[in-house]
């Protein structure tokens, strides 16, 4: 096998690893392909293998396996992509900073969230922050409530995640990442405000075994305090008419009167004026919910971001003293 060459980091790094190269070497990986990268980039592809080459001679290892129909990184290749990506970034948050020395109400935030965030706790924080920072930025991605591997926020895609945690705080979601709880969400049953049920002062879980019933898929939280809820009177969960993760879909139906829901308090309360919803007159099995942000250990974060969370928080808490 061949072996690295070592270099000395002063005298050699700094005129043979080009950071142009690397950014070339990132694109390669990302669409798995030299004649793919070189049209991505406008470059021949004999440009971008000559480059690849130059980096290897440099390095004094394979960074790619080639194949017939492209290329995939050598462990020397995830090596350098994993330590490139965090310089990479280290410098792009170092452009961020001086912008927010220059101006600590500008720049930008980049945040993941699935849709129930997004339709619950973030409109509010983002009201606020751009009240209080009028020149910020929010960049908002959604990403999957079923997989929350936190892809994205590792590749540095993302500052921070802002996500429901559907397990305990303190079971590790990685050595990598920080997890700083903003408040515990509940679960409620709700449909519209006009509604046969929710008319009534007092209900049993039991009279709406025949509802039509939306929820999330089996295994989630809302779907298993439902089938707890039915277990403790000695009923059968309820089969659903609709299995989704969408809030907006589930609020839109459950707006009619005639489908019942399980939501998040936080949901509930950001949406029951614009769609006429209320909770029903339920007690349900007590499971707390944390919203939580997550980030990187060990990633600089601009002070734009800082004060991003710090909206977070002080939204947090103003919900926790309106329960």
């Amino acid at each position: 096998m061949r072996m690295p060459r070592k270099l000395d980091a002063d005298s050699q790094i700094g005129r043979r690893l080009r950071l142009r190269d690397l950014h070339l070497f990132f694109t390669v990986v990302q669409w798995g392909s030299m004649a793919k990268a070189a049209a991505h980039l406008g470059m021949s592809q004999p440009a971008v293998s000559a480059i690849v080459a130059n980096l290897e001679d440099a390095l004094g290892v394979k960074l790619f396996d080639r194949h017939p129909h492209g290329v995939v990184p050598t462990p020397y290749g995830q090596a350098l992509l994993r330590r490139g990506r965090a310089a990479f970034d280290e410098l792009k948050q170092g452009v961020r900073d001086i912008e927010g020395l220059a101006d600590p109400s500008a720049g930008e935030v980049h945040l993941g969230c699935p849709e129930s965030i997004a339709a619950s706790i973030l409109p509010a924080i983002i009201d606020q922050v751009v009240e209080r920072h009028p020149r910020i930025t929010v960049h908002v991605s959604q990403v999957g409530t079923a997989a929350l591997d936190f892809r994205e926020l590792r590749e540095r895609k993302f500052d921070l995640v802002i996500a429901r945690i559907d397990a305990p705080l303190d079971a590790s979601l990685g050595e990598d990442l920080v997890v700083e709880r903003l408040f515990n969400d509940t679960i409620v049953l709700a449909t519209a405000a006009a509604s046969k049920w929710a008319r009534r002062k007092t209900a049993h879980i039991s009279e709406l075994q025949d509802a039509w019933w939306i929820l999330t898929p089996p295994g989630t939280i809302n779907a298993a305090v439902v089938t707890d809820a039915f277990k403790a009177a000695g009923l059968e969960a309820p089969k659903p008419k609709l299995v989704t993760f969408s809030a907006h879909l589930r609020a839109h139906l459950a707006a009619s009167g005639r489908f019942v829901t399980a939501i998040p308090l936080s949901a509930l309360r950001a949406n029951a004026r614009q769609f006429g919803l209320k909770a029903l007159p339920i007690k349900l099995p007590v499971r707390p919910w944390p919203v939580a942000i997550v980030m990187l250990k060990d990633r600089t974060l601009s002070p734009i971001v800082q004060r991003f969370i710090e909206g977070a928080r002080d939204v947090s808490t103003m919900m926790s003293r309106a329960k």
